[in-house]
């Protein structure tokens, strides 16, 4: 999921603002735990900053942690009334703080991917007539003919994935289609469980939106459009023609079609906000609104890829962003359309064993020290003498495989290491599986090529040295706090400038510089190529045992 810290928070706008033609953009996030957004100026400053935490904030809805775990520990939702009401309550935050929403040209926003919102008979109507005297909350009681949206925590659709990847022809069939195998929490395999299990309120469903068209539909009054980024989070839309997969709607439910309606880009302008908005808290009848996209494509533009980049988040879970032009669908990770450029696709790769694995060995090794545990790093050579290590302390995702294993320079088993290589070897481990898996969904390694490190991880210089060398490029660090909202106000300017005038590249070259870290050892380059090919050796016995 995508990477979150924190701004400083600035309740007030700033001094900055006040002028009458300063324009402002307003970049939202309907994530699990709480709705956020982000305020920047035309200079791609922040300016305001608000959220509402769903537990804290909503209690009446009992959620823990935004979610409602069902009895089979499988099922799992949200209230969907709760992220209407919490819209309502972060605009009227911002309006006690004085936001002044006249000046805002333009907004966007994300959504939790996968989520699924289904939409009653009528429901078009009544967002094309809200009154701005009543609460969206009461005006839309009755909106809804599922109550608890299914969420992408969600793991109760395994038979629903085994339908569709047979449908398909197969799981690589279905990834090459759709970007990604059969996946329990991707929302094709929501639709059809509720298709198969509450046929009545599939029939009376009029439209189906995920989260991020759901909320961009508030905004503008009428059932916004799904965007081909999240989108692609669905097991539904053909990644290479960018509209629906026949094959794929047939598997999960009859006219389906048509409760989704037409995909479009995620540049999009949906047009003016709706009137409930201009009454109720002041915004100007003409601020447009970008379509909305999902929480990992908004965090892409927050991170401010390019061609070439690849964003390497260091934390409890490490996450891989990849920028694509030729993806190369596999069993493992996921390809979407990208968000800010309609030619190109991005990459997402999650790995639970991230730095609670590195907590772990620094702890055996270095006694709880990461200054030791560096020197430790920086006593073994690059490479570690041909000494490789995988330390998956639980199931891991990519690939599918849990256990700890050493090899010596020989490729045989070893029962220990030394504590120098016991330390390069997790770190190396990690990083050329970054590297191995990156390279099989199509990445490759170039001239112009830049690493992107965040996370908590991104501030020990000695573990950046060894994600320079194995990637063979140079590491840049940043500070993207809210990522995901952040880069949909970026989004919201882009859409605004026109995004057919102008790319989201140079959109956004006035922000700040990222600070280069770490620059790759051109002459280990060789030693980690031959080190690569053992280590895919290695996790495929590993993954098949």
């Amino acid at each position: 999921m995508p990477m979150n810290a924190h701004f400083p928070c600035r309740n007030n706008i700033m001094t900055s603002i006040g002028k009458s033609s300063e324009k402002l953009f307003i970049g939202f996030d309907f994530s699990t735990q709480q709705v956020k957004a982000i305020a920047i100026d035309n200079n791609l400053a922040v300016v305001h900053e608000a959220s509402v935490q769903f537990d804290k904030d909503l209690p009446h809805y009992g959620t823990q942690g935004g979610v409602h775990i069902q009895a089979d520990g499988l099922t799992i939702t949200s209230p969907t009334l709760m992220w209407v009401e919490a819209l309502d309550l972060l605009l009227s935050k911002m309006k006690q703080d004085r936001f002044d929403f006249s000046k805002v040209s333009s907004l966007s926003g994300a959504g939790q991917q996968h989520g699924s919102v289904y939409w009653n008979q009528g429901a078009e109507k009544t967002l094309n007539n809200l009154q701005s005297q009543v609460s969206l909350k009461e005006q839309l009681k009755d909106a809804f003919s599922l109550a608890h949206s299914p969420v992408w925590m969600d793991s109760s659709t395994t038979k629903q994935c085994q339908q569709l990847e047979q449908a398909a022809g197969g799981a690589q069939a279905l990834a090459d289609i759709t970007g990604s195998r059969g996946y329990e929490r991707f929302t094709g395999n929501q639709i059809a469980k509720v298709f198969q299990t509450q046929p009545t309120i599939y029939e009376v469903t009029e439209r189906i939106s995920l989260v991020s068209s759901f909320a961009a539909s508030l905004f503008i009054g009428r059932v916004a459009p799904i965007d081909y980024s999240d989108g692609s989070g669905m097991n539904l839309l053909d990644i290479n023609t960018r509209m629906w997969s026949q094959k794929a709607l047939d598997a999960c439910g009859p006219r389906l079609a048509e409760r989704l309606g037409q995909p479009v880009s995620s540049s999009n302008n949906l047009g003016s906000i709706s009137s409930y908005f201009v009454d109720r808290y002041g915004f100007s009848p003409d601020c447009q609104v970008i379509t909305f996209t999902g929480d990992n494509p908004g965090s892409l533009a927050g991170m401010r890829l390019q061609a070439g980049d690849i964003a390497v988040s260091l934390g409890t879970s490490d996450t891989l962003f990849l920028w694509l032009k030729t993806p190369r669908p596999a069993l493992e990770g996921h390809i979407f359309c990208n968000p800010v450029d309609d030619v190109a696709y991005m990459a997402l790769l999650c790995y639970k064993n991230g730095s609670l694995t590195r907590e772990r060995l620094r702890n055996e090794r270095a006694k709880g020290s990461w200054d030791k545990f560096n020197q430790l790093l920086r006593s073994a050579p690059p490479g570690n003498e041909g000494n490789i290590g995988i330390y998956f302390d639980v199931q891991e995702i990519t690939p599918a495989a849990v256990g700890v294993v050493r090899t010596g320079s020989d490729g045989k088993r070893v029962e220990s290491f030394t504590d120098p290589q016991e330390a390069r070897a997790v770190i190396e481990g990690q990083f050329l599986a970054k590297r191995l898996h990156a390279e099989k969904l199509g990445y490759h390694i170039g001239k112009d090529t830049r690493v992107l490190a965040t996370g908590g991880a991104s501030s020990n210089s000695a573990i950046l040295q060894i994600l320079s060398d194995v990637f063979q490029a140079p590491v840049y660090v940043m500070d993207v706090a809210n990522s995901a909202s952040l880069g949909c106000a970026y989004r919201a300017r882009h859409g605004w400038l026109g995004s057919s005038q102008v790319t989201f590249k140079d959109s956004v070259k006035t922000a700040t510089e990222f600070k280069l870290a770490a620059s790759p050892n051109l002459e280990v380059s060789q030693i980690y190529d031959q080190l690569l090919v053992r280590y895919r050796q290695l996790e495929e016995e590993l993954a098949g045992s």
